[in-house]
């Protein structure tokens, strides 16, 4: 079987492990994780060889434009203390313990350690997030968790190019630590620079796949040119996001808001699925090299101990973060509540993309390459299994208290916004604003009256059906031959305006 009709094979297996996922209630990454370690031992599954520079930009950079792009900029000031524990202090520590076990266990250079560290150490929250969003938890959990796995990343990566440019650099150490130290502030600058390049090109080019295409060209030209500067690339890439967030609705269309989001929550997933196939491809080949050194027993072990090390460290900072949290608020005389969101904290430790995308990007000549990113699929898999499938029925048993706080905060801002246009609609006689009046004053007395998501839903529910209603019209007068083709897709895309305002928000991201 070829390339092209082996790619479509494990698209059609992704599409029903999709679907699979979505009826279990379990992640999708555990699915492909698994599928991935399937295909890799069918004889027609193709080899692919990818550029290691690449790698990381090509499956990286789309997820980090991502999350930082909807990542709320206020959360970052006001969980400083929390994110900064588990973005920094929770990573070197679990860097450093895993780091330890290889070169104690496995004799493995200082350097290596600390890549194979660093590559284990982010985690993926992404998978967590998507299921834990559709539950009532409180708001605080959910951004602590989202900004971990944004800002993890930087400091993880940070320390997997030092470590791969000690090995590179031979004695020249001195470089090295001087190209660290201006990464940071150098990729922050250049983000933002791109980004305001990107403010005054991207509404010339609004309402055209140019304007789509544009995104693409400024997210991977952000990376690769803080790549070939030494800088952090994900620094510039979140950088590059956050200017875009803070400046640019104002500045979209919101035909291209909608059109851009779906394809880059597309091009996400595929990128996702794509490397959880490879680095089942990747484990075979390993596999295979291993059992021909007969070393494939001892390297498995060191895989597992790589991923319970990972598992504990985790658990036992946080822990610890969060009991000096309870201590000092007691000093304070303040009651804090704690328990419950320190275990679904310590549990959503889901590795993911940046682990896969690292330690496939390792050079070929990296010292112990293949333990490295034997290990790095452990955790991953192990991760993945045993978190990703029990994450969902942990939640239901910890019986998390409802947060109102979005319903409340949403309701107060749609009054405001309908008050702004009952305000610009005077009280003329003109018919249709008198029409749209009457339609504002009405939503206005659903928002106040117990809270728009609960009451409108029902509203919402009627006009989509009357949409279905007038689609299954629509589709009756093309079959009768009374529309020509160009009335109908005009029709068709006026309906589908109307079901879009009807749907809920959270119905229209695609997973």
């Amino acid at each position: 079987m070829g390339s092209f009709e082996s790619t479509l094979v494990l698209a059609a297996v992704v599409i029903v492990l999709l679907q699979v996922s979505r009826k279990l209630a379990v992640p999708y990454p555990a699915m492909l994780a698994l599928a991935g370690m399937a295909m890799a031992v069918l004889p027609w599954v193709p080899d692919i060889a990818l550029d290691p520079r690449q790698v990381l930009a090509v499956f990286i950079a789309p997820a980090l434009l991502e999350a930082a792009y909807t990542f709320p900029s206020s959360a970052l000031l006001r969980y400083f203390v929390p994110l900064f524990t588990l973005a920094t202090v929770v990573v070197l520590i679990t860097t450093a313990a895993v780091a330890g076990l290889a070169m104690v266990w496995q004799n493995i250079p200082l350097a290596a350690a600390v890549a194979l560290g660093a590559i284990v150490s982010p985690p993926d929250e992404a998978a967590a997030t998507a299921m834990i969003s559709q539950l009532q938890l409180p708001r605080s959990t959910l951004a602590i968790l989202t900004g971990e796995s944004l800002f993890n990343d930087t400091l993880a990566l940070l320390l997997y190019s030092a470590a791969l440019g000690f090995v590179a650099a031979d004695n020249d150490h001195a470089a090295v630590i001087s190209q660290i130290t201006l990464a940071l502030p150098g990729a922050a600058l250049l983000g933002v620079v791109v980004g305001a390049i990107y403010l005054v090109l991207g509404p010339l080019l609004s309402g055209t796949m140019s304007g789509v295409l544009l995104g693409f060209v400024a997210t991977f030209g952000s990376w690769v040119i803080a790549d070939r500067l030494n800088l952090s690339p994900t620094t510039a890439v979140i950088a590059f996001a956050m200017t875009l967030a803070r400046y640019l609705p104002g500045r979209q269309l919101a035909h291209d808001r909608v059109f851009a989001g779906v394809v880059w929550q597309l091009t996400v997933f595929v990128l996702n699925a794509g490397a959880f196939l490879l680095i089942g491809l990747e484990a075979r080949a390993i596999v295979l090299r291993e059992l021909a050194h007969n070393n494939l027993g001892n390297a498995l072990t060191f895989a597992v101990g790589v991923f319970v090390v990972v598992v504990v460290a985790r658990g036992v900072c946080v822990g610890i973060y969060y009991r000096i949290v309870r201590n000092f608020s007691r000093q304070r005389g303040q009651k804090v509540s704690v328990g419950r969101q320190s275990i679904l904290v310590a549990w959503c430790g889901m590795r993911g993309l940046v682990t896969l995308a690292t330690a496939l990007a390792l050079p070929e000549n990296f010292p112990s390459r293949d333990l490295i990113v034997l290990s790095a699929l452990s955790v991953v898999l192990g991760t993945l299994v045993l978190q990703g499938l029990t994450l969902v029925p942990l939640i239901r048993a910890l019986r998390f208290a409802p947060d109102t706080s979005f319903i409340s905060e949403f309701s107060k801002a749609r009054v405001a916004l309908l008050d702004a246009a009952l305000e610009d609609l005077n009280e003329g006689a003109d018919e249709r604003q008198q029409l749209l009046r009457r339609t504002y004053e009405i939503d206005k007395a659903i928002t106040q009256k117990s809270g728009y998501q609960r009451s409108a839903h029902a509203l919402n529910a009627l006009r989509c059906r009357l949409v279905r209603v007038q689609r299954v019209r629509l589709l009756e007068l093309r079959r009768r031959g009374e529309l020509e083709d160009d009335v109908f897709r005009e029709l068709e895309r006026t309906l589908d305006l109307a079901e879009l305002a009807a749907t809920p928000t959270a119905r229209l991201e695609m997973t």
